[in-house]
């Protein structure tokens, strides 16, 4: 009789403990997000695993002058997230036969009068390797020699696909949500914002309120997106389990064609796809996007091999460069070092183009 108490006690104690462990990143996390120190945190955090919630919070102020809470269903402009989309929507038409890649984007935006639109392909605007400043100037370097990030890219993506399909960028994107079942997730209008939060700008965790956005009709495409964390998780169950794209365009979207540094990431390049970043870090590979502006700040990072989602939406964005995503990066470090993440096997390594 005392050894089958001693063994139940053992088990109780190394089930407890067990609990305790995988319950540790929770814990680190509410500390990250509690704390003022360097910068103030004010937004939600959403971790699933196989599209079940591990971690769910939000923190902060809607309003913070009226001391009005934030909801977990208020809405957030994404920034650069949006480029994701505006991506899977281009290889859609990849798929229906309508762009070819490798094509030069004259071909779909004819009004372009520089010569480098008839060189530079719809590969590099996608990938950020282009070269252009201005429609109106030469290119800033040879295509496909460089990586330069800008939202002009993936505005000129947003007129060929009105171009290709005869709709408005709005009406397929809404097509796209519609599919995954994003109820919360529009393209932003002056005249609707629904639950969308303001957006603020911290210096020195003090906050000002921003008073006009600058997204317009035009940079939709490139920063225009409003959604939700769990929207956005919806959004990463379909798109990395093979629902939104087929195999072959989604490998062209996930391989790394080009290289670039973030210091979300690290101080080291990493590869870089069609508006997804392709990093191995800590011994882990896993894909990544960011956004940051208008006083919003984002992050949504996805381990495959353990089909966990990590997703970030602030409406508060330092000023100070120096804090730029710098309590996203903190938590993706304890999500990196979590129960939450077994061994990873490598990604198929990419082939830079």
């Amino acid at each position: 009789m005392q050894t089958k108490l001693t063994l139940l006690f053992l088990i109780l104690i190394f089930s407890e403990t067990k609990a305790q462990k995988a319950d540790d990143f929770s814990k680190k996390i509410d500390s990250v997000i509690t704390s003022s120190d360097p910068v103030k945190f004010n937004g939600t955090v959403l971790i699933t695993k196989a599209g079940k919630v591990k971690y769910a919070k939000t923190f902060g102020y809607k309003d913070i002058d009226a001391g009005i809470e934030l909801k977990p269903d208020d809405q957030f402009e994404i920034m650069s997230n949006s480029k994701q989309i505006t991506a899977v929507l281009i290889l859609k038409q990849v798929e229906k036969g309508n762009i070819n890649l490798q094509s030069p984007i004259k071909k779909y935006l004819p009004y372009l009068k520089q010569s480098w639109a008839d060189s530079v392909t719809v590969h590099q605007i996608l990938n950020h390797t282009h070269g252009i400043a201005d429609t109106e100037k030469p290119l800033l370097f040879k295509p496909g020699s460089q990586f330069k990030y800008g939202n002009l890219s993936y505005m000129l993506l947003g007129e060929m696909l009105e171009k290709i399909s005869g709709k408005t960028y709005v009406e397929l994107a809404n097509e796209l949500f519609r599919q995954v079942k994003m109820k919360n997730t529009f393209c932003y209008t002056e005249d609707h914002k629904r639950n969308l939060v303001p957006g603020y700008m911290n210096k020195e965790n003090n906050f000002a309120r921003v008073q006009q956005s600058f997204l317009n009709k035009d940079n939709i495409p490139a920063a225009g997106i409003v959604s939700t964390a769990y929207d956005l998780s919806l959004w990463d169950d379909a798109l990395f389990n093979g629902k939104l794209l087929k195999s072959g365009t989604f490998k062209m979207m996930t391989s790394a064609t080009t290289m670039s540094q973030h210091q979300v990431f690290g101080k080291e390049n990493m590869g870089f796809g069609y508006n997804v970043r392709v990093i191995k870090e800590s011994g882990m590979n896993y894909f990544a996007v960011t956004g940051l502006g208008d006083g919003f700040t984002c992050l949504n990072a996805h381990f495959p091999d353990n089909d966990v989602s990590l997703i970030i939406l602030e409406n508060q964005m330092p000023e100070s460069r120096e804090y730029w995503s710098y309590k996203e990066a903190v938590i993706k470090n304890i999500v990196l070092k979590s129960s939450l993440l077994g061994g990873q096997k490598d990604l198929t390594d990419p082939i830079l183009k």
